[in-house]
């Protein structure tokens, strides 16, 4: 691996630039070969942050050089140098005391505090460049966290499952009865959207007061035991473009807009402003149907914005 090499001096009555360097560094996720001396893979990213640190040492009036090696000498153990074990160590012993907590119930700034060491997770694994068996421990143990939040705050929202989604055709899909649960959010009005706009024009729906009130001849989406629904990581809309074979680059822009309102994840530019737009409309239609119908425009609308977008 090529690496950048960073090496600076900064006169010890500048206490505030060498503070300001250090922070910078250590942020950077830069291995320590000695005092001065720092090490980050060639990597844009690693190479912006250095390039900053450079210029400011040097307007401290320090010296600062930014060297690109071509490779290092073999007997060097480089991922030993990147290391986060003992970081990752911490973050996990956080992770479960949070996930304990949730098992007695559901204790107070729980999201709050979940969505910290969700940044934290993701800063951290942004500075492993060897990620190894910490990271994914650790990762899992997150999702372990989210998902028994989720199950405590939205106990009918359905868990995901390792089914194969092997394709199918719209053709097969055509005037049927589709059933969700009622009073619907992000992923569910989506999913209506796209069953009546691409596979099902002239689908009917019903919206289910419970699960289990699912009448037998009904294709339920969204919630556990339904025909469509969470796949591991993809939510139930997901799910239905990829089966159905639906995947443009709008859809799938869309899709990302869905996930991320349902279950989080990346954020999406549009998320807010459409978050708003749904919960206005949701306090605005009692009637399931007529929310069904005013979402709608809202996603053909981004739609439309999405595809315009694809084609520029």
């Amino acid at each position: 691996m090529n690496t950048l090499l960073l090496i600076i001096s900064l006169s010890t009555d500048n206490t505030a630039g060498r503070m300001r360097a250090w922070r910078a560094i250590k942020a950077s996720g830069a291995a320590v070969l000695r005092d001065g001396v720092y090490l980050l893979p060639e990597q844009l990213a690693c190479l912006t942050a250095f390039q900053a640190v450079q210029a400011d040492v040097q307007r401290c009036g320090g010296t600062a050089y930014l060297l690109k090696i071509a490779a290092l000498d073999e007997a060097m153990d480089l991922p030993a140098l990147f290391r986060r074990d003992g970081d990752y160590a911490v973050l996990l012993q956080a992770i479960q005391a949070e996930r304990q907590g949730v098992a007695a119930g559901l204790p107070p700034d729980i999201l709050k505090k979940t969505a910290k060491l969700r940044k934290e997770f993701t800063q951290l694994a942004a500075i492993d460049f060897f990620p190894n068996a910490a990271q994914q421990q650790v990762g899992a143990a997150l999702a372990e966290l989210d998902s028994a939040i989720r199950r405590l705050v939205a106990p009918d929202e359905p868990q995901p499952t390792d089914a194969v989604l092997a394709p199918l055709r719209c053709a097969d899909y055509q005037n049927r009865l589709w059933a969700t649960r009622c009073r619907p959010w992000a992923d569910r009005l989506a999913c209506a959207w796209l069953i009546r706009r691409f596979i099902d024009p002239q689908a009917r729906f019903v919206w289910l007061e419970t699960p289990s009130a699912c009448p037998p001849e009904a294709l339920g989406f969204d919630f556990d035991g339904a025909a469509f629904t969470h796949v591991g990581s993809y939510v139930s809309f997901e799910v239905l473009l990829i089966r159905f074979q639906l995947e443009t680059a709008a859809l799938k822009r869309l899709a990302a807009l869905v996930h991320y309102l349902d279950v989080g994840g990346v954020q999406v530019a549009e998320a807010s402003g459409v978050e708003s737009v749904l919960k206005g409309l949701s306090a605005t239609f009692n009637d399931d149907g007529q929310l069904l119908a005013a979402a709608s425009g809202v996603f053909d609308g981004l739609l439309a914005a999405f595809a315009m977008a694809t084609e520029e």
